[in-house]
């Protein structure tokens, strides 16, 4: 090899190093993980709790599963958190507080005490504006009281009482979207209940998912249900999760995206 070639060949690969070591240090930050791309975000999900899962079917689902009514709501609560993840982790990073670890258990009953849980008007997805507290608007007719504020559906909406929250979250975990899952519903095919919960009939279930998305500076940018029909013979929890809580997690996914988009033209 001449020298000219080999100077070349030598000014070739430093070029290369350079390139190699600039890519790699704009593609991961100090923690070793990716840093997101431009338009991606930092989301965290944050499970319902407990008691508020609100279920028309768990003797169906007890007799074929022969899971117990605790271990239905731990298969639910996890599945709903783990489809939300596989759905938005395509285009953003994502940390689910369902992670089974001593910080993330820490942070999450903390959480649930600074969070006030209500019954608002479920908001229209095509003109969204962030529910609000409604007035008691009770009338007399036919010489009795009538509540008329009930008139529309409701969902659980989550609205933060202490300010500081969401920041304390953000300067934790440097996630700068927060997705609350506020409450899940399982109603039964008929209107007669969980009496019907058994009844093996031609029909569907509804799973109804209530659900509210923070930014880092505490806006709420969307919230509502997110809702989906299953068979009423199918009564095994893990196969709801897989097939039907992934439908519920591209409803939200849509919409996270949206709002996300709409919040960039402002």
């Amino acid at each position: 090899m001449g020298e000219k070639q080999h100077r070349f060949y030598l000014s070739f690969i430093f070029l290369f190093c350079i390139l190699a070591l600039n890519a790699q240090h704009t593609t991961i930050n100090k923690g070793g993980e990716k840093a997101p791309a431009p338009g991606k975000h930092k989301i965290m999900l944050i499970p319902f709790e407990p008691r508020l899962y609100m279920s028309e079917i768990d003797y169906a689902l007890n007799k074929e599963s022969k899971l117990n009514s605790k271990q239905i709501k731990a298969v639910f609560r996890d599945g709903i958190n783990e489809q939300l993840y596989k759905s938005l982790k395509s285009q953003h990073q994502v940390i689910d507080l369902m992670d089974d670890t001593v910080k993330t258990k820490k942070d999450l009953a903390e959480i649930y005490q600074h969070l006030v849980l209500e019954y608002m008007k479920v908001p229209d997805q095509k003109n969204y504006k962030p529910p609000v507290k409604e007035k008691d608007e009770n009338k007399i007719k036919n010489g009795q009281i009538v509540d008329e504020s009930n008139t529309d559906q409701r969902f659980m909406n989550a609205k933060i009482n202490t300010p500081g929250l969401v920041p304390h979250l953000y300067k934790t975990y440097k996630s700068d979207i927060f997705v609350f899952i506020n409450q899940l519903d399982i109603k039964s095919s008929n209107s007669g209940g969980p009496a019907d919960a058994t009844t093996t009939t031609d029909g569907f279930r509804k799973l109804v998912v209530h659900y509210t998305v923070y930014t880092f500076d505490a806006k709420e940018i969307n919230s509502g249900i997110a809702e989906t029909q299953f068979p009423v013979a199918l009564n095994d929890p893990k196969k709801i999760v897989n097939t039907y809580f992934s439908k519920i997690a591209q409803i939200i996914t849509e919409r996270v995206n949206l709002a996300l988009a709409a919040s960039k033209t402002k």
